[in-house]
């Protein structure tokens, strides 16, 4: 269900200086990134 989903998931994905390394890599450019709520959310904003 839902509650041991959300848990892997979290550990799967990158956090945000990967995520943003890997936008750079595949061609991003202007690659930043803004935290919200304590750093549990981030957006991140690139121009491809």
């Amino acid at each position: 269900g839902v509650y041991q989903y959300l848990p892997a998931s979290i550990r799967s994905f990158p956090d945000q200086e990967e995520l943003a390394r890997l936008l750079r890599e595949v061609g991003f450019e202007k690659v930043e990134y803004h935290n919200l709520s304590g750093g549990i959310v981030a957006i991140h904003v690139a121009v491809k």
